[in-house]
């Protein structure tokens, strides 16, 4: 797992208005957009006034310029990366690279509250293998979870509430702490809003899953 640690200006992969194409979460916390980058089409300089949690489904070159087409900054991405980018003004965008890129975006509406993500049953803590930290600040946690063909987590608990962003589909049989068991499904690319909980896990697919979990402080 890669902790991107970049700076400012390279944190930063511009959404442009517009390029938005659905909106699959929002609440007090949060809100999820889907966006779409195409090929060689100029955004315009932006603005983001809240901090933004980036997922990339695709791999992709961006260049950032300035009105005079002078390139500043270049942001370079692989298929799943995950990248923290920073309230910031944003200048002109393009994607200099040969296919659309599709991007999950997390933006986070609420400072960090100073809650912990950590606890006696993390995740990270009893199950190394398959929960690993991609980085962490004062608003967020964010962990990539990856399991094998049909293997299992032991009792863990997330202590607050979270986004996933599943990366492939999910099929897991999920246990709580009083025994009761269900089967959760998901497509890849669906997120979804998690809060504290408690299981035990089991990927019931024959082949790998991967998911990235944004935890809320």
């Amino acid at each position: 797992m890669r902790n991107y640690k970049i700076p400012l200006l390279l944190a930063v992969a511009a959404v442009c208005p517009g390029q938005t194409d659905r909106t699959p979460l929002e609440n007090d916390q949060v809100r999820v957009l889907r966006a779409l980058e195409k090929p060689h089409v100029k955004g315009r300089p932006h603005k983001h006034d809240v901090n933004r949690v980036m997922v990339y489904l695709q791999s992709g070159t961006q260049e950032f310029g300035d009105e005079e087409g002078k390139k500043t900054t270049t942001l370079k991405y692989k298929a799943k990366d995950v990248i923290w980018s920073p309230a910031t003004a944003i200048p002109i965008p393009e994607l200099i690279t040969y296919e659309p890129v599709n991007i999950i975006e997390v933006e986070l509406k609420k400072p960090g509250s100073g809650k912990s993500a950590t606890g006696p049953l993390d995740p990270v803590k009893v199950d190394s293998k398959h929960y690993k930290v991609e980085f962490e600040n004062d608003q967020v946690r964010v962990v990539r979870v990856k399991f094998g063909p049909h293997e299992k987590a032991p009792m863990h608990e997330h202590m607050l509430n979270r986004v996933v962003i599943y990366l492939t589909d999910q099929n897991i049989q999920v246990t709580g702490a009083d025994g009761k068991a269900e089967t959760v499904v998901h497509k890849a690319t669906e997120v979804s809003w998690g809060q504290p909980a408690k299981h035990r896990e089991e990927n019931l697919n024959n082949g790998p899953f991967e998911a990235v979990i944004v935890e809320l402080k």
